[in-house]
């Protein structure tokens, strides 16, 4: 009897308990309040969404119209380079964007963000000790790109790595020096930076010269010798100009001569000038030893030619004293018969 009573009340209870949460359910359903309050903070939301999207769409338009007016300079002309700087400067935007939109979604949920933005604040800070020669690297390769330092193909010195820029990255640029090595330096370490490929370079050769030789003939040889070569050689861009002489000694003088060249290619035109010049006193130096031998020739025949002329001279005074020679004897002969006959 007992249990049964107990089985009807819980049964009741359980009834009651379904009846309530109906009501609560009910009354949930037709609170028209809080639904006023998610239609409006769902059209809120709506709204942020459209405007961050809109505010993107705006800033990648300005980033690319931006970077377009400069497509006349050297960086822009690298499409590689125009993309990374192009999608480096939307990422930010657009994680900007996200972040703040986040932020006014979950205040709609009735969030407090004063503790969720310190914690980012906290994270951020000890990421960015964490990594602070990252960021500096990534900061320094996006000015470097920016800024148009150096390009792909240039040969450019930094500290004590010179080579040709093979890869310029956000975090790392990539030199080949002319021996085959490759230089892998941190952007972060960047700091002085020689480019040789920005203007045209200047060609310098000094050509030591023995004393002896005259000054005016060998400024003439030069002279000759380096016609035509920026034909021969199209780094070379003007005339050379011989400027002189830049020292001297007992023994020889240096001639100095100057050459405009190309940007990165003066070595090819410094030896565009000593092959020039050396050809052109192998060529003298040869004219001057035949010229030698012919005078050591036309003298030897010179010398021949009068040893032969001084025999014939002797020769004929030979045989013109051979007659009289003669005569002589045979009156010696003659005087001494006449002697005996007496």
């Amino acid at each position: 009897m007992n249990m049964w009573i107990l089985e009807v009340t819980t049964a009741a209870d359980a009834v009651k308990g379904a009846l309530r949460f109906k009501d609560t359910v009910w009354n949930w359903v037709t609170d028209t309040a809080m639904w006023a309050d998610v239609l409006f903070s769902g059209l809120r939301i709506l709204l942020i969404f459209l405007l961050t999207r809109i505010v993107i769409k705006v800033v990648y338009n300005v980033i690319d119209r931006s970077l377009e007016r400069k497509t006349g300079g050297r960086l822009m002309s690298n499409t590689r380079r125009f993309t990374t700087v192009g999608e480096l400067m939307k990422n930010v935007v657009t994680f900007i964007c996200n972040f703040v939109m986040i932020m006014l979604i979950l205040s709609e949920f009735n969030f407090d963000l004063a503790p969720l933005l310190a914690g980012a604040g906290v994270l951020g800070l000890a990421v960015g000790f964490g990594a602070q020669s990252l960021v500096k690297d990534v900061i320094t390769g996006f000015f470097i790109i920016l800024e148009d330092q150096f390009a792909v193909g240039d040969v450019i010195q930094t500290g004590t790595y010179k080579g040709t820029v093979e890869l310029i990255g956000l975090r790392t640029t990539r030199l080949l020096s002319t021996t085959g090595e490759v230089f892998i330096i941190p952007n972060g370490l960047i700091t002085n930076v020689t480019n040789y490929s920005l203007s045209n370079a200047l060609a310098v050769v000094d050509v030591p010269v023995k004393m002896e030789r005259s000054l005016e003939a060998t400024l003439g040889l030069i002279g000759e010798a380096l016609k035509g070569i920026e034909e021969r050689n199209s780094n070379v861009l003007a005339y050379p100009n011989v400027l002189g002489i830049q020292s001297m000694s007992t023994s020889e003088y240096v001639i100095r001569i100057a050459a405009s060249c190309s940007p990165n290619a003066r070595d090819a035109a410094e030896r565009q000038i000593q092959n020039d010049i050396k050809q052109a006193l192998e060529k003298q130096s040869m004219l001057e030893q035949a010229q030698a031998e012919e005078e050591v020739r036309k003298k030897a025949e010179a010398e021949a030619k009068a040893e032969l002329d001084l025999e014939k001279i002797e020769n004929a005074l030979e045989v013109t004293e051979s007659p009289n020679t003669g005569s002589r004897r045979q009156i010696a002969a003659t005087q001494e018969g006449e002697e005996g006959e007496e």
